[in-house]
Parts: structure tokens; C-alpha cells; sequence
């Protein structure tokens, strides 16, 4: 089976081809679609953008398109970024500038108080039937005083994993896999897709 990773994010699409590669997929990203932009993500949820973005693409390209939506919460900010987390900084920010805006809202926050947690929903859409798949996965940590690790992407440096005594970005790829929010959705994913591609 085809399917489209409706992003243009390496890291992101690295992860999910890393996580659904034994599976008898041809996996595609819209890096394979240069004439396709994204659609706005104007939802007001991961979810809502999530199944907004798959449901767009699948129907540019009529091919079953997975899309996920994430981001990171932060408790000390009721929240936020949220669903901003990817343009914090601004429309077109880079993950430094992201990380940098996090780290001053949090300044003279205490540790004990910087809980967070990495929330992921992803959409995956057939075209042919308009069928849907939706998953959610959730990691909870603590940011970070300082950005630590030269893996992963986003938030990841300041990401601190109290299980493990480092942050993301630290984390061999295994491990980030298996314990990220993006991992547990992949996990629940992969084994509707193992039903789907049996039948």
C-alpha cells in the first residue's frame, strides 16, 4: 500500500518511517508533491488539524495520506505553546528561536514547576472511502533549564525525561521512539495498519 506523510519536516518524516518500516508500505512526503503546499492549520485542536491536513492531501493526491499534529504543553503557561508550538516564536520561527521564547517565559520558574507534556494526534485518510484512522499519543516531562542533545527537533533539547536523566534530544533514536508521544500514537497506528494490510 501507498500512503503520504503530509509533511516536509525530515525529522519528522525519519521518525515515522523509522517506526512503520517493516510494514509493506510505499511511503511517500510532500517533498515528493512539490506542487502541494499545505493546507492553514487553523484548527482549534491537534486533533482538528491533524484529520484537516491528512483529509487536504489524500484528496490532492489521492493517496491514503497520514498527517499528525503535535505539540508541547507546559503546565507553568496553562498550557501553551499548544497547538502554536511550531510558530511560538513567530509565523516562520526556527525551532532555536522556539526554544529561546520557551526559556524566557520560563525564566525564574522552578524545575518542581516546569512540567510539560508532549501531546501527538495522528489522522490518517483514504481518499477512495473517506475513512479515517485517528490515534493520540502523550509523554509528561519538565523543560529544561538549558537546551541539552543534538538529536530530535522542535522542542526536544529542553525536553527533560525524568525516567531517563536527559532531555529528548539526548535520547538514542530507539528509545525517543519507543517513549514519545509521536512513538505511542505510531505504536497504536502501526497495528491498525497490520489489520488493514492483512486483509
Amino acid at each position: 500500500m501507498k500512503i503520504v506523510i503530509a509533511t516536509r519536516n525530515k525529522g519528522k518524516a525519519h521518525e515515522i518511517k523509522k517506526k512503520l518500516a517493516d510494514l509493506d508500505l510505499e511511503i511517500l512526503t510532500l517533498d515528493d508533491f512539490l506542487d502541494i503546499s499545505s493546507p492553514r492549520e487553523d484548527g482549534k485542536s491537534f486533533r482538528e488539524n491533524a484529520l484537516k491536513k491528512a483529509r487536504f492531501i489524500a484528496e490532492e493526491t489521492n493517496i491514503p495520506t497520514l498527517a499528525d499534529d503535535s505539540g508541547l504543553e507546559v503546565d507553568a503557561l496553562n498550557g501553551k505553546p499548544g497547538i502554536f508550538s511550531a510558530r511560538y516564536a513567530g509565523e516562520n520561527a526556527t525551532d532555536d528561536e522556539n526554544n529561546k521564547k520557551l526559556l524566557k517565559e520560563l525564566n525564574g520558574v522552578s524545575l518542581e514547576k516546569r512540567g510539560a507534556s508532549y501531546k501527538c494526534v495522528i489522522a490518517l485518510f483514504f481518499p477512495k472511502d473517506e475513512e479515517k484512522i485517528i490515534v493520540e499519543g502523550s509523554c509528561k516531562g519538565f523543560i529544561a533549564l538549558e537546551p541539552k542533545g543534538k538529536g530530535g527537533f522542535g522542542y526536544d533539547p529542553l525536553f527533560f525525561v525524568p525516567e531517563y536523566g536527559m532531555t529528548m534530544a539526548e535520547l538514542p533514536i530507539e528509545i525517543k521512539n519507543r517513549i514519545s508521544h509521536r512513538g505511542k500514537a505510531l505504536s497504536k497506528l502501526r497495528k491498525k495498519l497490520m489489520v488493514i494490510l492483512e486483509q
